[in-house]
């Protein structure tokens, strides 16, 4: 199959890409800085485009049979609409285009619900905290992604990960439709969840992927992630 790979120079668009790369596929990777794409192979495109260029979303788009998001940018204060702009361009460009597939990534935070192994720290202080005051426009921006795909008319699917974190390979992850009583999700699980949506699983409906395994506690997590050097 042919695929263009929105955000794919991010950490879990790397790990798509070379999933799919292994898997078969032909992949154009679109990416700002394709100078800095560590990734080569012969069915491999690296593409220097920016999502929020209609024409060149257009062009990443044309001539393949489905399209992936991982878009993600920092969160922050001030105002995020790369999502809600992206998927406006790639939207636009598959229906110009006849493609019919989509699967973007999203989050279980646009949704923020407690956890049953959250416990009081987590479920009423720190996931208020991250939801509500340090990411509110990452999350808001989300949310309107979410309402453009579903009004998109296309094959789509909604994915949202927990917290993300890296594990050296897939698990064995769970992908359910709603949402997920899971605190993380691996990076390489939502990678492979992504490129399972290519069999047509879970057509307009919004899904939530979470790892069982390997997880990092509360503390481990922000340490890793949250207060990782970008």
């Amino acid at each position: 199959m042919r695929i263009t790979v929105f955000g794919a120079n991010g950490l879990t668009g790397r790990l798509l890409t070379e999933q799919a790369l292994a898997a078969g596929h032909e992949v154009a990777a679109v990416t700002r800085r394709p100078d800095s794409f560590p990734l080569q192979h012969d069915q491999l495109e690296v593409v220097g485009a920016d999502v929020l260029d209609p024409a060149a979303a257009d062009l990443a788009v044309a001539g393949r049979d489905a399209v992936l998001s991982t878009l993600g940018v920092p969160a922050g204060k001030k105002p995020i609409s790369t999502y809600s702009r992206g998927v406006i361009n790639i939207v636009a460009a598959m229906r110009r285009h006849r493609v019919r597939r989509l699967a973007v990534v999203s989050s279980t935070g646009v949704d923020p619900q407690p956890y049953s192994d959250g416990g009081i720290l987590f479920n009423r202080v720190f996931l208020p905290y991250v939801t509500r005051v340090l990411g509110k426009t990452l999350y808001d921006d989300m949310r309107r992604m979410e309402a453009l795909v579903r009004d998109s008319g296309l094959d789509w699917t909604i994915v949202r990960p927990s917290g993300l974190y890296h594990l050296p390979a897939v698990t064995d992850y769970t992908v359910v439709e709603g949402q997920a009583d899971g605190r993380f999700t691996a990076r390489a699980d939502l990678a492979a969840s992504l490129l399972a949506l290519l069999d047509d699983r879970h057509l307009r409906r919004t899904v939530s992927v979470i790892t069982t395994v390997g997880n990092p506690t509360l503390l481990q997590w922000i340490r890793r992630e949250a207060l990782a050097k970008p």
